[in-house]
This record gives C-alpha cells, structure tokens and sequence, in this order.
C-alpha cells in the first residue's frame, strides 16, 4: 500500500514539475504535454483545465479538452504540421501548440491564436471541419509575417486592389467573417479576407497550401488575385527558399 502511494505521489510531482517548465516557457498555465514524437520538433500541449491569459485582462481563454477529442482530429493536424520541416518551423519561431476548445478572444470566438515571442500556437480543435486544414495554415501565415514584418509590405499589398476598396481598421472591427470562396471572386477569395490586409494574405496562403489547383483556376480568372498569389510566392522564397506550396 505504501508503495502504491509512493508511486501517486511520484506522478503527481512529476506532472506539476512538467507543468511548471511548460509555464516558465510560453507563459500559459494549467497545461500538460500531450505529443512530443513529431519530427518537426513541434510540441502539442492541452489544457487539464481551462485558462485565461493574455496582456490585458486575461483576454484569451481555453478549456480543457480530453484525449479522446484530441486523438480524433490530431492525425490531420499532424498531416498538415508536416508540411513543414523544422528548419523552417524553427525560422518563424514556432515550437509549440496548445490544442484546446472553446477558443475565445475578448469573448469573441477564434480559431487560433498565434504567439510568435513565445513560440506558440493556440488551436481550437472543435473549429468547423470544412474549414480546419486551412485555418492551421492561416494562423502559420500571421506567425510568418509576425517574424518578417518587413517583407509583407501592407501597402504594396493595398496597390493590387481596386481603387475604391478599402479595408477595415481591424479584423474584429468587421462584420466580415464568412471564410467560404467566393464565386466571384473580384480579388478576394473569401468575406474575411476583405477585413485587413494580412488576414488576406493568410487566406490566400491557406488554399496555397490546402488546395493548389482550386486556387490557380481562380487565379487564371482573376488579375488581381494572381498578383497577389505571385507577391506571397516571390516574398515566402526569400523567408525560406525550401518552402513547398
């Protein structure tokens, strides 16, 4: 009996000792390890319990999911992870991601929260399934960008658009959400890739990377789209000339 309590004991520190590093490193608490055996070098992390954190009043929060959610979905995240290889996961600072649900942001729900200074990518595993595969690559694009800021110039980008079109002041500042394609497309391929300039990028990167042929039958359709595709292409080459899209 003594040694079965030793060895809960055991456990249980061992579980809070991991969970300690695990804060001292992204800054996220109540989480544990769920998979270290990618060969990316990406570190998938859950909640055992809900979290809020954020730099002003805790405004991201996330709840606990359990292992049997996560292992549903975790193959095609894990697929679409391995797209890339760790060299470039290690170029746009990304090492970890916290698979959660209910994902929100100033109570607003989102699909992913990305963190390039802490290495970090929060995901909601329960983001609607039509559009899951995409939205990973979405989120990968705003940590790119976060880390080359100076290669994604917004007012280049603007230049492409029609004169008259002009975007939000921010994402959350409009009523744009829809993340279907459009049928006509006329420079954007979705609703919300009409709100700001770098959600437009990271859609169009997202069928670049989900859906190659979709996208170049758009393109050969649309101007403005096709220079776009060709800018996101010339600028991605000089972030990491190996990237496969």
């Amino acid at each position: 009996m003594k040694i079965f309590k030793t060895i809960i004991i055991y456990f249980i520190l061992i579980s809070w000792a991991s969970a300690n590093t695990i804060y001292n490193l992204i800054k996220i608490p109540n989480l544990e390890i769920y998979s270290l055996n990618s060969p990316t070098g990406i570190k998938y992390l859950k909640p055992y319990k809900a979290f809020q954190v954020g730099i002003r009043n805790n405004n991201v929060s996330c709840f606990d999911v359990k292992d049997g959610n996560i292992d549903k979905i975790f193959p095609l995240i894990d697929k679409n992870f391995k797209k890339y290889d760790e060299s470039f996961l290690k170029k746009i600072n990304l090492k970890y991601v916290v698979l959660c649900e209910n994902l929100s942001v100033a109570g607003i729900g989102a699909a992913g929260v990305p963190n390039y200074l802490m290495k970090t990518l929060i995901l909601d595993i329960n983001f609607e399934k039509e559009y899951f595969e995409r939205v990973l690559h979405h989120e990968i694009f705003h940590i790119i960008n976060d880390n080359f800021k100076e290669l994604f110039e917004e007012k280049e980008w603007i230049s492409f658009n029609n004169r008259d079109f002009k975007y939000a002041e921010c994402s959350t500042c409009s009523d744009k959400l829809g993340l279907s394609l459009f049928e006509k497309t006329n420079g954007f391929l979705t609703e919300y890739s009409m709100t700001t300039p770098s959600e437009d990028m990271a859609e169009i990167y997202s069928f670049m990377m989900t859906d190659k042929k979709l996208l170049k039958n758009v393109i050969n359709k649309d101007s403005i789209l096709e220079n776009k595709v060709s800018y996101l292409k010339k600028k991605l080459m000089l972030v990491d000339e190996n990237l496969k899209f």
